[in-house]
């Protein structure tokens, strides 16, 4: 892979020193006979072999020289204009996010070209012919360690960005329009473990598990429910019981960590949600874009079905994620009284992958009935996120960016109006 030094030495020797007016009037010259390629070349300070391709018609006048761009010029706008939107809705793009959807782009446009992406040499020449429109940023140092606290100034920028969403596209008396989606784990077996009395000491184990099941979950600001989404690790279960034994209307999938990602998240968005959410427009859904990273054509979709895509700010989410302490912590409860898990003596259950869409099917009516719809709502308000309070984070949380006790990490950039940001990240890039 080149660097960046060595492109640039590269196009200070080939630097283009004569302009295409001086090349068109060297060719009417000689296509007039006036004079030949060599004396038209020597007149106008062309190159000689330039102009007599642009003679032999090898090369069409007014077009570029070198190689063909990968992604044409049009495409490539359209690229920038995706990255500006990303910015806006708390989605500031890292180089190899950036990159992944270009090459995303060229794959669409040529599907029978063996092609895994675009590289360095493609990223730095886009940054060249865009470099009025981006501008790259590197990423904001957080704290490490987010249960101690948050970035001050990310739950501010978040809760600001949401305030310009809600007020643009008047969803302040809407809450049935505004959703949030997260997901969580269910383990489907424990095993207690013995240690000595010397270790115990002011230190609890957390149980340990053979194998676990995602579930996401979406809700809106009044407590209606998009219907849950199970994911199971590695495969799915054997045989169909999974489906048909578990919630109404469920969507199923599986990954090799168990966990959402890219694409089931698309599979979700596409399949799934825009099927069950309401027909009023326009949609609110705010979700945890780091952990369930969007694709190009997610947020195409999501733009045509007028769907406002809103990203938390990382670390954050234990404090900005409706669901989370709330509807998750009693939904976990009831998954263990089903089980008859008990702590208190050495009485344990285990629920194979097959079992447990029948089990989760009880465990989630809780979320239907008035119960759950009220923890729901509690939720929303205590996050701030509907009715739109900041003012219901508490300070202590959180601290200034510029802590003593702070690490360097990725993390979202701040976005100048008009302009996209990218974090210039080597390390960085979409979760999985």
């Amino acid at each position: 892979m080149p660097s960046r030094n060595h492109l640039d030495k590269i196009g200070r020797k080939k630097k283009k020193r004569w302009t295409e007016d001086a090349m068109e009037r060297a060719l009417i010259e000689v296509k007039s006979g006036r004079c030949t390629v060599r004396q038209a070349a020597k007149e106008f300070g062309v190159p000689k072999s330039s102009l007599g391709d642009r003679v032999s018609g090898r090369v069409t006048p007014g077009s570029r020289s070198g190689p063909a761009q990968l992604i044409t010029s049009a495409d490539e706008e359209l690229l920038v204009e995706f990255s500006l939107y990303m910015s806006r809705h708390g989605f500031p793009l890292t180089k190899q996010q950036l990159v992944s959807f270009a090459s995303s782009i060229y794959k669409r446009q040529h599907r029978r070209v063996a092609f895994s992406k675009l590289g360095q040499t493609w990223w730095l020449n886009f940054r060249k012919r865009q470099e009025k429109n981006i501008t790259i940023q590197p990423a904001d140092n957080v704290v490490r360690g987010r249960t101690v606290s948050v970035r001050k100034e990310a739950v501010d920028q978040f809760f600001h960005l949401l305030r310009t969403v809600v007020d643009a596209h008047e969803l302040i008396d809407k809450p049935h329009q505004i959703f949030n989606c997260n997901d969580t784990d269910f383990q489907l077996s424990r095993k207690r473990v013995t240690l000595p009395k010397s270790v115990g000491l002011g230190y609890k184990p957390a149980p340990g598990s053979r194998d676990h099941v995602s579930v996401l979950a979406c809700f809106n600001a009044v407590g209606e429910d998009i219907p849950p989404f199970i994911i199971y690790s590695k495969a799915y279960p054997g045989g169909v019981c999974y489906k048909t034994q578990g919630p109404p209307n469920a969507l199923y999938g599986w990954s090799d960590s168990g966990c959402i990602n890219s694409d089931l998240f698309k599979k979700w968005f596409l399949k799934h949600f825009l099927v069950h959410a309401p027909k009023e427009r326009p949609l609110l859904l705010i979700f945890d874009g780091h952990k369930s990273p969007v694709n190009l054509e997610v947020v195409e979709t999501a733009r045509k079905e007028d769907v406002i895509l809103l990203c938390l700010p990382p670390h954050c989410s234990h404090i900005l994620q409706p669901l989370n302490d709330g509807l998750f912590v009693v939904l976990k409860q009831h998954f263990a009284s089903f089980l008859g898990d008990d702590y208190t003596t050495d009485t344990h259950f285990a629920v194979s992958k097959k079992e447990f869409s029948g089990v989760f099917k009880g465990t989630y009516q809780v979320a239907k009935e008035e119960e759950g719809v009220r923890i729901v709502k509690e939720g929303f308000r205590k996050s701030g996120i509907y009715p739109l309070n900041p003012f219901t984070i508490c300070d202590r949380h959180m601290i200034s960016a510029h802590h003593p006790g702070q690490i360097a990490a990725p993390s979202l950039s701040t976005p100048v109006p008009g302009v996209h940001t990218v974090g210039d990240l080597t390390d960085a890039g979409p979760s999985s």
